[in-house]
């Protein structure tokens, strides 16, 4: 199996803990620091409230938190590097004093992963892939940080506008194999690599992604898969995103059984428990 030929691509160290990405799926909880995030906006933009419940998904199982303060739902505007760092900056500052578990910067800016990485955190989570900004690259390279490398068609504001390929895996694997070719041209050793679920994506394609997630393993690298909450489970039974537990723990487990090594979810506690069968399910 390519787990076992390349598995050197599957072990994390960070400066607290070692992670083997093969022996178990990994989650990753999310923490939106933004007033407009599609799930839970407005929720976590106080600093009590934010490290608040990043020790709480600590405590549940979360092996990774990732912090976003820019959300990138479908049709979001952009904020400043300015108002990225503000929403930023206290938080991180306090969560490097208190967490055991490494922390991960959600950002397309090279400036503000460079700020981030300065004060401790230690992965970079890049929705373009290093297209957007192509320095993020060097930054990721200089703090010897993991960079999660993402698959969309443009930004926020227009990826939905063309959702239709000739090739749908096809195409996200050139695309995502022009992100890690660079990468490793930078001295970027730990990647993993995210085919993008509802980003630039048709309601089919996210269901067919999944299906189809083995395919990626071709990248020799862990896959990391972010489905949680996301529209395309709400659509069939009507769900707003608070609703839509069920069909990410679906998902979630779906994701683990065709061969995703780290999960990005809302609900910690929840998917651990799904993901504990899961794995067991899958042989790990």
């Amino acid at each position: 199996m390519i787990l076992q030929l390349k598995q050197e691509n599957f072990i994390l160290e960070f400066h607290k803990r070692t992670y083997d990405l093969t022996e178990r799926t990994h989650l990753m909880g999310i923490l939106n620091v933004t007033p407009d995030s599609f799930s839970d906006g407005g929720k976590f933009t106080s600093l009590e409230k934010a490290v608040s419940q990043a020790l709480k998904m600590e405590k549940e199982g979360a092996d990774f938190i990732d912090i976003g303060a820019e959300s990138t739902r479908p049709n979001s505007e952009g904020v400043s590097e300015g108002e990225e760092l503000a929403r930023l900056t206290p938080i991180v500052s306090e969560l490097v004093k208190v967490l055991e578990i490494p922390i991960s910067i959600d950002t397309t800016k090279a400036s503000v992963a460079e700020k981030m990485l300065k004060l401790g955190a230690e992965i970079v989570n890049d929705i373009s892939g290093f297209k957007f900004e192509p320095k993020l690259a060097d930054v990721t390279a200089n703090f010897n940080a993991f960079a999660i490398l993402m698959h969309t068609r443009g930004k926020p504001q227009v990826m939905q506008q063309n959702v239709k390929y000739e090739n749908l895996v096809g195409e996200i694997c050139d695309y995502l194999e022009s992100s890690v070719e660079l990468a490793e041209r930078k001295g970027i050793n730990k990647i993993a690599i995210d085919p993008g679920i509802g980003f630039g994506k048709s309601f089919e394609d996210n269901f067919t992604l999944i299906r189809r997630l083995s395919e990626f393993e071709k990248f020799e690298r862990p896959i990391l898969v972010g489905l949680s909450r996301k529209s395309f489970l709400g659509k069939d039974l009507d769900l707003a995103p608070p609703e839509r537990l069920e069909g990410s723990l679906a998902g979630a487990v779906a994701s683990v059984l065709n061969g995703a090594n780290i999960l990005r979810v809302h609900d910690v506690a929840e998917t651990k428990k799904a993901i504990i069968i899961a794995d067991r399910i899958k042989g790990k």
